[in-house]
């Protein structure tokens, strides 16, 4: 179980840049689980949100009887009770999870059960009325076990019976429209529900209707005054569900790169999104940033300018992204208005009076009002050193005053283990885009060399990341071979090598969700990364990727151009070469120990060839670096050459000139 520290020092921060791949949805995630749940059938999801309010649905469900099943760090398999849950009694507690208490509550008045809900004391304070009303208007059982309007619930046996249009008011939450929509198609009769008042949160309704046809049950829309449920539709299982990346996530990420120069580029949202939060790069551009995107992906850049534009919107649609345009205000060039988020209220804290009072504490100067917010950048731009954040229990404090620190200042985040509830290990991956000091170790050298086998076994010893580069030309070449496309046609491949969706876990590699890890070290596959390496635009596309794996507590890059150009700083720079006679012989042996027959002279003609074209090649030809250290290892052990390494490091960092603490830090005593 991760551990946090009472408090995280952050900063003095001056750039970001880099690229990252998102966590899953937390909305996404809620409503895809509580759908499975429903179905008929066996639904395998992947890329699950690993997060508190994730972790407290999946407990729910487990304690009604629904069959989960494992089958990787973010892939479960969620066995459907085809709308009754096997437990008709059970003792719920579900966090400060609004995503998991709200449809649960209406889907549990549906089941003709004996179940309690509760939360933590926030939970508690957090209205659930105009649900529990709407429910009691068709026949629902549900007890208020405190205070009125307000969880703790019980929920008892009830026979339900649709007369007229269900109706329920729209401007305090959506999740109480989601829930009814969720759970009234169990009821298998025609339904209407009627939105009372102004519906806030559109987008969220569209990602509740998405889930909700993907599984099966298909409902009209009637602007967003109304919903009709027809009769006879029941959930089904789709069979595999893949969690888009969290869409208000990608705000902090974005509005760094919007703030601090850039680029920064966050995989698993994309131009083809269903979250209504991608519009926060809308608004960052309306502040003059630079948005590019893809099918896959976001960037963020700084203005040509430098400075961010001051702004006055309506932020109704992306309340949770509309708090992180409240921080990024402090780097505009005037006031900027925020307004109808009066639904900050009623969140994980009252988040228009604790924005108002944490914005302060960094000199800008606020105006609060019911429903909006005046923020207005310190004079001169600077913003108040060693302000100390208090977070109030809620992950969005703590992830959007991280990007105050971008104003050159250092600032104490308070309690930063909330973050926890939807994303474990934000700071972590916060570091990755603002650090400045991280060492590198370039590992280069010709086919054969060993430099794989040294720059893994370096990276082990030193506790180092990883990064081989040839893998990533691979994926390009094997993608490239899966569209059948022409692998001398510089434009789509350059495209393709920019939206691909890799992951890298360990040794293992997914494209798109499936393990790769062995079908790109194909024969085939290795000709034609060679033709993809030498594209331009591949190279360009997979640059800042490269770069983006570089984070503490170091990396170690094998490959070409590790030293020249994508890490030109490196602290220490290694050609590791033998002689192609030793370098046959050794992948003759490898080749032999896999039982696959090979001819040493073919293998050494092989290798002189190969040797000669990537000499010759106009882009990135083999050659060793300038400021490179070259080993022969042809009469070394790979224990020996990385021993001499290790050795190499350990004096380059000597030299280096006293770095400064890492940009974010946990601190070494309470």
């Amino acid at each position: 179980m991760r551990t946090y520290p009472e408090y995280l020092d952050i900063g003095p921060l001056h750039r970001a840049a880099g690229v990252l791949r998102l966590p899953g949805s937390k909305s996404i995630s809620n409503r895809t689980l509580l759908l499975a749940a429903l179905a008929e059938g066996v639904t395998d999801i992947q890329d699950l949100l690993a997060s508190d309010d994730v972790d407290r649905m999946l407990e729910a469900l487990e304690k009604l009887g629904i069959g989960l099943q494992r089958t990787g760090p973010d892939q479960l398999q969620v066995t459907g009770c085809a709308g009754s849950f096997p437990a008709k009694s059970a003792r719920l507690f579900l966090g400060n999870a609004g995503t998991a208490i709200r449809p649960l509550t209406a889907v549990l008045a549906l089941s003709v059960g004996h179940y309690t809900v509760s939360g933590v004391a926030r939970m508690h304070e957090r209205p659930i009325g105009d649900l529990i009303d709407a429910l009691r208007g068709i026949g629902a059982n549900i007890r208020y076990l405190e205070n009125e309007g307000y969880p703790p619930l019980e929920i008892l046996p009830s026979t339900i019976e649709v007369q007229g249009p269900v109706k329920v008011r729209g401007n305090v939450s959506s999740q109480f429209l989601t829930s009814l929509l969720m759970a009234l198609p169990l009821i298998g009769e025609e339904v209407v529900i009627e939105v009372e008042g102004d519906l806030i949160s559109k987008p969220y309704i569209e990602i509740t209707l998405g889930q909700m046809a993907l599984f099966g049950v298909h409902v009209e829309r009637h602007g967003w005054r109304a919903f009709t449920i027809p009769a006879a539709q029941r959930y089904r299982s789709p069979g595999k569900v893949i969690v888009e990346g969290d869409a208000s996530s990608a705000s902090y990420f974005l509005a760094a790169g919007a703030i601090a120069g850039g680029p920064v580029r966050v995989e698993g949202v994309g131009i083809d999104s269903v979250q209504g939060d991608v519009a926060f790069a809308d608004a960052l551009a309306a502040m003059g940033a630079v948005i590019t995107k893809g099918h896959n992906w976001i960037e963020a850049r700084s203005p040509v300018s430098g400075k961010l534009k001051a702004f006055d919107l309506d932020l109704n649609a992306i309340p949770d992204a509309a708090m992180t345009l409240a921080v990024a205000a402090l780097f505009a060039d005037g006031p900027c208005t925020l307004r109808q988020i009066g639904s900050w209220r009623v969140k994980e804290t009252d988040r228009l009076s604790a924005m108002t009072t944490e914005l302060r504490k960094v000199g800008a100067v606020v105006e609060e009002g019911a429903d909006y917010l005046r923020v207005t950048p310190p004079a001169g731009g600077r913003l108040e050193a060693n302000a100390f954040i208090r977070t109030y229990d809620d992950h969005r404090m703590a992830m959007c005053f991280a990007l105050a620190a971008l104003g050159g200042v250092p600032l104490r985040i308070d309690d930063p283990g909330c973050v926890a509830k939807t994303f474990p290990d934000f700071f972590e991956r916060f570091a990755q885009i603002t650090a400045e000091d991280i060492p590198v170790i370039a590992i280069d050298g010709p086919s054969a060399s060993g430099k794989g086998t040294v720059s893994q076994e370096v990276a082990r010893a030193l506790g180092f990341h990883m990064l081989d580069s040839g893998a990533l030309y691979r994926l390009v070449a094997f993608a490239a071979i899966e569209h059948g496309l022409d692998l001398d046609d510089s434009l789509p491949l350059s495209r393709l090598a920019a939206e691909l969706n890799v992951r890298f876990d360990g040794p293992v590699v997914t494209l798109d969700g499936e393990d790769v890890t062995l079908a790109i070290r194909a024969e085939p596959v290795s000709l034609a990364a060679s033709r993809v390496a030498a594209i331009d635009g591949v190279r360009a596309a997979l640059l800042e990727r490269q770069r983006a794996f570089r984070h503490a507590p170091g990396l170690v890059a094998d490959g070409r151009d590790m030293g020249s150009v994508v890490f030109p700083g490196a602290v220490l720079k290694v050609y590791l070469t033998a002689s192609p006679h030793a370098r046959a012989e050794r992948r003759y042996k490898q080749l032999m120990e896999k039982g696959i027959h090979a001819s040493l002279d073919a293998l050494l003609q092989d290798i002189n060839e190969r040797d000669a074209r990537d000499a010759e090649r106009a882009v990135a030809p083999l050659q060793k670096c300038v400021d490179a250290i070259e080993l022969d290892n042809t009469q070394l052990s790979i224990e020996q050459a990385v021993e001499q390494v290790l050795m190499w490091f350990e004096q380059a960092q000597k030299q280096v000139p006293s770095r400064s603490k890492s940009p974010v830090g946990w601190p070494q005593s309470r």
